[in-house]
């Protein structure tokens, strides 16, 4: 298991107050890493992550930032460099932001939104990252926390299916310009988790989520720990020649064209027992 270990290594998760951000803060200090833990200066849950992450024995920088801010982002990491006192090996690109509208009622201010989160905080943290890793001499690891909407269209979300999309297109061009530095770029894109989603829902969401899991072929949502072993791939050595690809962690949604499988007669196993 030594290929999976991140001893020595720090790492830096965006969104890490809670859902997805807190899982992978805590795995990537379960398998040895420090954090650096990024989210809103008022973001509910952020010390909860810092406590959980040093209850495993590793180190927890803390540092507060609006990512839609994207003009303070190179000075985020240049402040984040000057913490550690030394590299940044790992940058999980994880704080996303949707809103649920229809295709003609989005305004230009909530397009803007998602796409500062969801496309432009990516690029500009990871552009400035990037660079003091190849000042450091570090191969590094770029991860982005996509979607499988950056695969497949969802109604109500043209925005998020929209950012998500140009989020992977823009890490495989990062994988390739930043392939001679031995820094690598890659996109885990999850499915439906079980995490908290706030705003509001033109429907019923109970009907609604239980005709999910219904479509779903492993008929349930994520827990956010199933996300993190595909994170732990692409952060350390056994990942080291994953570049300009994607994880899919999405219960086998994409595999399925039509959910066939509830109108099929039943199954019967064909194996004979004595």
């Amino acid at each position: 298991m030594h290929r999976f270990s991140l001893a020595g290594r720090t790492a830096l998760v965006t969104g890490a107050a809670r859902g997805l951000g807190r899982a992978f803060a805590v795995g990537l200090a379960e398998a040895g890493a420090d954090l650096v833990l990024v989210d809103l200066p008022d973001a509910p849950g952020l010390a909860r992550t810092e406590a959980a992450v040093r209850a495993h024995g590793r180190r927890a920088h803390v540092h507060t930032q609006d990512l839609a801010r994207t003009g303070e982002l190179s000075a985020l990491a240049d402040r984040v460099r000057a913490d550690l006192g030394g590299p940044l090996h790992i940058l999980v690109n994880n704080a996303g932001t949707a809103a649920l509208e229809r295709y003609n009622t989005i305004t230009p201010e909530s397009w803007q939104r998602v796409m500062r989160v969801n496309v432009d905080a990516v690029f500009f943290l990871s552009q400035r990252i990037a660079e003091h890793m190849v000042a450091d001499g570090v191969p590094g690891r770029i991860i982005t926390v996509t979607s499988k909407n950056a695969l497949v269209a969802e109604a109500g979300l043209a925005h998020y299916n929209a950012s998500k999309a140009a989020a992977q297109l823009l890490t495989e061009t990062l994988a390739v310009e930043l392939a001679p530095h031995g820094i690598t770029a890659n996109t885990l894109a999850p499915g439906m988790v079980e995490t908290p989603i706030d705003g509001e829902f033109p429907f019923d969401r109970e009907e609604f989520e239980a005709a999910y899991r219904a479509r779903i072929p492993l008929g349930r949502y994520a827990d956010p720990d199933e996300c993190v072993g595909a994170l732990l791939l692409l952060a350390s050595d056994a990942g080291a020649y994953l570049t300009g690809t994607r994880l899919v962690v999405d219960g086998g949604v994409l595999a399925d064209q039509m959910p066939r499988m509830r109108f099929m007669p039943p199954y019967r196993n064909t194996v004979p027992r004595p």
